[in-house]
């Protein structure tokens, strides 16, 4: 029987969802409280996220909870995709829709930041990968094409600090979220106010940075009127998705760098957990990100187009009237030839197009290899051009720890595709163990414990893990030649 309930918001690309965590002093049981649809929602030429419904359906969720379990809650936390951001006035009223991070206004923007600062010192000043999709990027198109907005602005929230700030009035940035942005230093754990200076950037509006555990209030008043849950805290967790899903993983190697993760849904990120940012030219060389983690530690990783290729062409079937369900594209791939097809999963047209199969055949195309036409010729493209990329990148992991990884963890989603595991292993010669598929709302919710003085460490929080979920493994067959083919189209 549950001694204490805590409760996360986990916000994903496609749907978001209240998950209780049961705990009993030993292990803690995950209970899905309420569930709702997500997406982004275009506005004219551009695309925005929705949030005020999605904080109309986390109010709902809330109010299930606090009739479920009432005084057993103990605290709430919030995690969500990175980058993205809202905007508060004074007034505390939201300036714009917020933008989603795949919107069109960032195309170019690399070039454009480069010719004022150079790359090596963003890097420098933010150890992170270059993407235009980065809240940085973001910024910059806010200056060009609504100065005043960005001038009327007096706080900016991350997306799941905006979702704490809703819920107990604290305006915070929590680390793990704020590391996202491409504006915080990696050494100092604090804003880059002179790279943000540098662009000619406001800095007034950014809040203080706190670290995942952080204890930010109570429920506001109406809030714990409306869903019962007087007296809840507000506890912000890894807050960054990511990394309460490598909080999540099972390891019992904390502190070393043996041990890669994956943490798979609609994009794939892979790496390592170090103790210190790794700023390199080989790192910056390698396009490699250092994102904030629990306990001191860092992400060192590479995000990559995860499953966002065969989410986008399974939209594209439904709806040409193909519907198919993701266990029939994944039978559907299993009996596709292998090794026909691969594309570069860094190529810019597999961002947002309007057609994800076109543009798998418009590479395959273009780089002369045979066209797939079939639904599991396309999605099967898609999962060995993902695994293959996994290769590139725990070379890259590799190379720059010199450090062997012995094992791949892949948690989330992604994590129940049994193909693309299989494939995983096969590319990168690792034995894969998955598990959990709710790596994120376990890492979000032991923290929230470890905030409550039930834990003490990050290796007690993984423990934790360990006794209370599955896992499976996955032993790895060859697949040489077709990373050499890979290679060769990332260098073209």
């Amino acid at each position: 029987m549950a001694k204490k309930v805590y409760l996360a918001v986990d916000l994903g690309a496609e749907s978001g969802r209240i998950i209780a965590g049961l705990w009993d002093g030993r292990r803690l049981r995950l209970e899905e409280v309420h569930r709702f649809s997500n997406g982004g929602v275009y506005l004219g030429e551009t695309f925005r996220w929705d949030t005020l419904r999605l904080w109309g359906e986390i109010q709902n969720g809330l109010a299930v909870a606090g009739k479920k379990y009432g005084k057993q809650i103990v605290s709430v936390g919030a995690d969500t995709w990175g980058v993205d951001f809202v905007l508060l006035n004074k007034q505390d009223e939201m300036l714009g829709l917020p933008y989603h991070y795949r919107d069109a206004r960032t195309r170019g923007a690399l070039e454009r930041t480069f010719k004022k600062v150079p790359r090596a010192e963003i890097f420098a000043q933010s150890g992170l990968q270059f993407m235009e999709l980065n809240s940085l990027y973001q910024l910059l198109a806010w200056k060009q094409h609504s100065p005043a907005i960005l001038d009327a602005a007096d706080t900016l929230l991350f997306t799941p600090d905006f979702l704490h700030w809703a819920m107990c009035g604290v305006k915070r940035a929590e680390f793990t979220i704020a590391s996202t942005s491409q504006f915080v230093h990696p050494l100092k754990r604090n804003w880059s106010l002179s790279l943000l200076k540098k662009l000619g950037l406001p800095t007034h509006f950014l809040p203080k940075i706190v670290p995942p555990g952080t204890t930010l209030g109570k429920f506001r008043k109406s809030l714990a009127e409306r869903t019962g849950l007087a007296g809840v805290k507000v506890v912000a967790p890894p807050s960054h998705d990511t990394a309460s899903a490598v909080a999540g993983v099972p390891t019992a190697d904390t502190g070393k760098a043996n041990w890669a993760y994956i943490s798979s849904g609609t994009w794939s990120l892979m790496g390592v957990e170090v103790q210190k940012a790794v700023l390199t030219p080989r790192a910056l060389e390698l396009n490699m990100t250092n994102e904030g983690g629990i306990d001191g530690t860092y992400r060192l990783l590479k995000n990559i187009m995860g499953l966002w290729l065969v989410q986008q062409c399974k939209r594209s079937f439904d709806a040409a009237g193909r519907k198919y369900d993701y266990a029939e594209l994944a039978a559907l791939a299993a009996k596709a030839k292998p090794f026909r097809s691969i594309v570069n999963l860094n190529d810019s047209r597999f961002l947002n197009p309007p057609d994800m199969p076109k543009a798998i055949q418009e590479f395959c195309r273009e780089t002369k290899q045979p066209v797939p036409k079939t639904e599991g010729e396309l999605v099967r493209c898609a999962y060995e051009s993902l695994a293959l990329k996994y290769r590139e990148t725990l070379g890259s992991l590799e190379e720059l720890t010199g450090e062997k990884v012995e094992v791949i963890h892949i948690v989330g989603g992604g994590s129940q595709s049994k193909i693309l595991n299989q494939f995983a292993a096969d590319a990168c010669q690792r034995p894969v163990v998955t598990g959990p598929v709710e790596a994120t709302a376990m890492g979000n919710l032991l923290t929230q414990v470890k905030a409550d003085g039930e834990l003490s460490s990050l290796a007690e929080m993984r423990e934790v893990v360990r006794a209370s979920a599955g896992v499976q493994r996955y032993e790895p067959a060859a697949w040489n030649a077709a990373a050499d083919r890979f290679a060769e189209l990332r260098r073209r």
